[in-house]
């Protein structure tokens, strides 16, 4: 079995990290270099760094700062936001990321994933879903850091990107984003079974348990947080330490 990823989450609002609650009430959560030097350095597989008010501003991702990030780093190094051509991809790649996160900009035009997929192999691109569960149950995706919903169907967009080339998924469940209380790891199983690309579980860790459990009942391949590691309430090697002991595969 492949080892599993642990992936620390620089969300980024005008050059600074931040991290709120169900998308909103945004608090700072520190300098964004200092911050993927530190995961670098202490056991974080890989990092995730997102713009996240790049589309919602209509403008694109901060090379210079994603520059910046990559100088300090050994270990791979994804950016998101504002992304919606094969001329930012390349202009990312370019200042130091190893993959790019499409989000928006692949739900307004699908061709878009396809493009980046031949452009650069699928194996840089991850292709990133904000969901909400409604009332009925059913999981909606969302667009511009989750501002604007859409009658798209979660799973039937999981499979479509798949289809279109897409080497990864990043599912963040809106409702169990920065709250604290686990994984959606329903919709995560459910999405891992039904598509053949790696699935990073996003939204809800709170404690060490909740990492198992998004492994073993979600069968997510990678799980992604902020909070708990940008303010230590968890430490990635302690983590490691724990997952290990209960049987999942980690690199130490």
């Amino acid at each position: 079995m492949l080892a599993k990823r642990i992936i620390p989450c620089l969300d980024i609002k005008n050059g600074r990290t931040v991290k709120g609650i169900n998308f909103e009430n945004l608090r700072d959560a520190g300098d964004a270099v200092e911050l993927g030097k530190w995961y670098s350095e202490h056991g974080a597989d890989e990092l995730v760094f997102l713009d996240i008010t790049a589309t919602h501003e209509e403008r694109k991702t901060f090379a210079e700062l994603v520059t910046r990030i990559a100088q300090n780093l050994n270990i791979p190094f994804t950016v998101g936001g504002g992304i919606s051509s094969v001329t930012d991809v390349s202009r990312l790649l370019e200042a130091g990321a190893d993959k790019v996160s499409v989000n928006s900009a692949a739900v307004r035009r699908p061709e878009l994933i396809n493009e980046i997929a031949q452009a650069f192999g699928s194996q840089c691109l991850v292709v990133a879903i904000d969901a909400k569960i409604t009332e009925g149950g059913d999981w909606r995706v969302y667009l511009n850091g989750g501002r604007i919903p859409t009658d798209i169907d979660l799973f039937e967009w999981a499979s479509e990107v798949t289809e279109r080339g897409a080497g990864e998924i990043l599912f963040t469940s809106m409702n169990h984003d920065g709250t604290k209380q686990g994984f959606a790891n329903e919709a995560l199983a459910r999405m891992s079974q039904s598509v053949s690309i790696p699935v990073i579980a996003s939204g809800g860790a709170g404690n060490m348990a909740h990492f198992y459990d998004t492994f073993t009942e979600g069968y997510a391949d990678a799980a992604l947080a902020a909070s708990i590691f940008h303010f230590k309430e968890i430490g990635i090697l302690d983590l490691k330490h724990y997952l290990k002991e209960k049987g999942i595969p980690v690199r130490l």
